[in-house]
């Protein structure tokens, strides 16, 4: 088996894995409105389809990750960080979608109704940072750092939120932003 075939092995298994966690922490596997779409837009279904706003972060958290991985463990193979950056990504789906976090979404940012991610939402977050992952790998710099920005001003002119915001006001909420996201 080749390196490349046994990474694409390793990462079907930890798609599969989070898929099994989601689901036994009792995820819905699809929309609860029962049927599934290319796009949720900001509402009820957002975070229910296939994509929504918020899937250009997870675009994003690939870039990142393919630039802090490249700087910490340049020596490793790109296989490797590959891997490692799959399963961040795949943690970090697990853990958005626990009742605290769910919580903290509620109070302390612009998500009022937000009610966590559906299995296939989840699968298609960690599918976008491997487009991420794998377009920092072959653009140059300065069209991945293009793209990165670019990636966090359209949510951010069409809905008032981006992963930069989002992080803030997770870590630290502040009024004024959570007003200026609500449109107050």
């Amino acid at each position: 088996m080749t390196r490349r075939s046994s990474t694409a092995l390793v990462a079907l298994l930890m798609f599969a894995g989070a898929a099994t966690v989601l689901l036994a922490m009792g995820r819905p596997p699809i929309c609860t409105c029962g049927h599934v779409a290319v796009w949720g837009p900001v509402g009820p279904t957002q975070s229910q389809m296939l994509a929504d706003w918020y899937s250009a972060s997870h675009v994003v958290h690939g870039l990142l990750f393919y630039a802090i991985l490249w700087v910490i463990a340049r020596r490793r193979p790109v296989e490797w960080r590959f891997l490692a950056a799959l399963a961040i990504e795949s943690a970090w789906e697990i853990v958005e979608n626990t009742p605290m976090v769910i919580d903290r979404y509620r109070t302390a940012t612009a998500a009022l109704g937000y009610s966590g991610d559906t299995v296939v939402n989840s699968l298609s977050d960690i599918a976008m940072m491997v487009v991420g992952f794998l377009a920092a790998r072959k653009l140059p710099f300065w069209a991945a750092l293009l793209l990165l920005v670019s990636l966090e001003l359209a949510p951010l002119l069409a809905i008032r939120d981006n992963l930069t915001l989002n992080i803030w006001m997770l870590l630290a909420p502040d009024r004024a932003i959570l007003a200026w996201q609500s449109g107050a």
